[in-house]
């Protein structure tokens, strides 16, 4: 976090440490005829209104306790930028330098915002990607353990040891893999779509029960592989992903429309 952003937090912390004793001397209360003014120069009602409807999207209260919170936190701001031009301050490289990166950011939002409502997500496209997602999980989910190593003798060594009745939990602690090792390399419930070709090619050959005695390459190493259990697929309702769905849709709706703007730009 950079000390510019600690700051605006602080300031944050502080104007509602102190908002109903600044709002008893100097504010008066929302829907008054009368503007807030600090040291003469006004705060827009337009201000307090944008905030309080990016709040109500957030599903926060629009009360007038609310209202008076969000005031003397622009009362606050209002008064220490102030001391800010007092100082000069604004005329420092770097203070026009973040000032210009923040207006370039509300840019960026706005026109994403404005693409958006002319490209909106519809209910076909989201039903579609939802079928295409479904369909290349199969249906089957695997649950399997593995060992991974750097080498192939390694892993026929853990091979042979199998054979001789070791257990694939104890011999697990060898491998490469710190997510899956400590739990005797278990990989939980997974469909074939989530591991590399080769991992998934052979645990699909694989009977319940069995492990690969031959080791399995992949780019992260070797692998000998075992298969505890079959079931079929679980995948959540539409209804129940509609949300996650649009927001990944709209995702790669704007990532297409800034790589179009890219590629029409000239950069030199």
């Amino acid at each position: 976090m950079t000390m510019f952003s600690r700051a605006l937090r602080l300031l944050f912390a502080l104007s509602l440490g102190v908002s109903a004793p600044v709002w008893a001397q100097t504010a008066k209360a929302p829907g008054s005829a009368k503007p807030v003014t600090v040291n003469g120069k006004p705060i827009p009602k337009s201000r307090l209104d944008f905030i309080v409807k990016q709040r109500a999207a957030q599903g926060q209260p629009d009360n007038e306790q609310a209202r008076k919170a969000i005031l003397d936190n622009l009362i606050t701001q209002e008064v220490v930028a102030q001391e800010a031009d007092r100082r000069g301050l604004a005329k420092s490289a770097d203070v026009r330098t973040q000032l210009e990166l923040v207006r370039q950011q509300v840019l960026v939002q706005a026109v994403v915002q404005d693409h958006l409502k002319t490209h909106p997500v519809k209910d076909e496209e989201m039903l579609a990607e939802y079928n295409k997602i479904k369909a290349s999980r199969g249906d089957k989910e695997y649950k399997a353990r593995h060992i991974l190593v750097d080498k192939d003798t390694e892993a026929n060594e853990i091979i042979a040891q199998l054979k001789k009745g070791s257990k694939f939990e104890d011999l697990a602690k060898q491998s490469k893999d710190p997510g899956s090792k400590e739990k005797g390399g278990d990989l939980d419930w997974n469909p074939p779509a989530t591991f590399v070709k080769p991992f998934a090619e052979a645990l699909a050959k694989l009977e319940k029960g069995k492990y690969t005695e031959t080791p399995v390459q992949t780019q992260f190493g070797w692998h000998v592989i075992q298969l505890d259990d079959v079931r079929s697929a679980q995948f959540p309702a539409f209804d129940a992903i509609r949300q996650q769905l649009s927001t990944r849709m709209q995702e790669q709706e704007v990532q297409k429309f800034v790589g179009e703007l890219r590629s029409k730009a000239k950069i030199q």
